[in-house]
């Protein structure tokens, strides 16, 4: 156990409005401690979750990496990058290989190969495939097989969730966190990691939708039987809230901001008809008077057409009845008031707030238990288990790690010579 204590894993988030780092490591019963967490304004240099200006998206790397790691008296190298965006696309798609001797038994290199030949399809000019996801496997005809290893067969099928992004999208989250001299351990999807903090073991069990929303895009992820079903990002989140109010209530985008963080709500009819706030001028002119009520029917209008966007993923999945587990909303957008009643207004499944703070030990657990923070807190869960799975392949694990061979050989075909791939291994 002191072994595992003394992996020490970074994950950065470099979002729409904010670049978070935090570091932590391994305690006991799986749980994490926080050493440290740093949170730097992105300031433009991420639209939509896609790094738009690389050297504003550098700096502020460098800013959370220094804070985090004075906080934490840890020299940072290497990070857990995640990546989300209006071009992650996802797909559903079936592979199978005829083996040579039926009697053997199939073992995790025939599951492997099956997963490889993923990789080789063909996807929109541009576009990379980022993850490979086993949903069940068929062995001689016999379906819904989740673990086939050990079992007898000839011809091994299975069934794969493919998510795929844009190579250029990839390339800069890579050329950023070189620049600022950091090497990347793993590229994960957003929502996985933020997954893998909220949400817990029954509700994957049960079937859940996580709906992360956060400055530029609302990413969602849905979950069945433990495994991934479905996932899509939605390329709204907050930033288009406040540029609503802005435009709206004819204020500036600080103003707006504010107004939305301090009084916005996403039901207006729970707010009082007589509740006024009152907003600097500009240059000597006169304070503006701002109805609450009327700020949250703009916050309404538009949290209502992401919760429609969201309703209809659900419904794409063809997993709508089989949700128990309801909704989870993390994110920074799931701080508005009334939201998690608009979302089951909306979509007639239960929600929650999901908080990052289930598998947290102790160190800075008050900083971080935020859902702001999901993604951030998600990929040190998500390094650490892989930390786990090298050592000691068993155990109980909700999401199976990439691999790194096939991460790096990806990367190598992905970025050529413009990143010094030997210095990842």
């Amino acid at each position: 156990m002191e072994d595992s204590k003394e992996k020490i894993v970074v994950g950065l988030d470099i979002g729409t409005t904010k670049v978070c780092a935090i570091v932590g490591r391994a305690s006991q019963f799986g749980k994490v401690d926080i050493l440290g967490m740093g949170k730097v304004a992105s300031h433009g240099g991420v639209t939509r979750g896609v790094v738009s200006n690389i050297d504003k998206t550098v700096a502020a790397i460098q800013q959370a990496i220094k804070e985090a790691s004075e906080k934490s008296n840890v020299d940072v190298n290497r990070v857990q990058v995640g990546i989300a965006g209006a071009h992650i696309n996802s797909l559903q798609h079936r592979g199978m290989i005829i083996r040579n001797d039926g009697e053997t038994e199939i073992a995790d290199e025939d599951l492997k190969k099956l997963e490889n030949d993923m990789f080789k399809l063909a996807v929109k000019p541009g576009d990379r495939i980022i993850h490979v996801l086993p949903q069940d496997y068929t062995v001689d005809d016999e379906p819904g097989i989740m673990d086939p290893v050990g079992m007898s067969g000839v011809k091994l099928e299975g069934n794969f969730h493919i998510i795929t992004g844009q190579i250029s999208a990839a390339k800069n989250i890579y050329k950023c966190v070189e620049k600022s001299n950091l090497k990347v351990s793993e590229l994960a999807l957003e929502p996985l990691a933020s997954a893998e903090a909220v949400l817990s073991p029954e509700e994957l069990e049960a079937g859940v939708v996580l709906v992360d929303i956060g400055g530029g895009t609302t990413d969602v992820a849905i979950f069945h039987d433990n495994i991934i079903r479905h996932t899509a990002i939605i390329p709204y989140g907050g930033n288009i809230i406040t540029e609503d109010i802005k435009e709206g209530c004819n204020v500036m985008k600080a103003h707006a901001e504010l107004l939305k963080v301090k009084f916005g709500s996403a039901l207006s009819n729970e707010l009082n008809e007589n509740e006024i706030v009152s907003i600097p001028g500009i240059r000597g002119r006169e304070a503006k008077e701002i109805s609450i009520k009327n700020l949250s029917k703009i916050i309404q209008a538009r949290i209502e057409e992401i919760m429609e966007l969201v309703y209809y993923e659900i419904k794409a999945s063809n997993l709508e009845k089989r949700l128990a587990g309801g909704i989870v909303l993390t994110g920074g957008g799931s701080q508005l008031r009334h939201i998690a009643q608009l979302a089951e207004f909306v979509t007639g499944l239960d929600a929650r707030i999901g908080y990052p703070n289930e598998h947290l030990a102790k160190g800075m657990v008050d900083e971080v238990k935020s859902p702001i923070y999901a993604t951030s807190v998600g990929l040190v869960l998500r390094g650490l288990q892989e930390e786990r799975n090298s050592i000691n392949n068993g155990g109980e694990q909700y999401f199976e790690p990439q691999k790194k061979t096939a991460l790096f050989d990806r990367i190598k075909d992905w970025l050529k010579d413009e990143v010094d791939v030997a210095d990842y291994k």
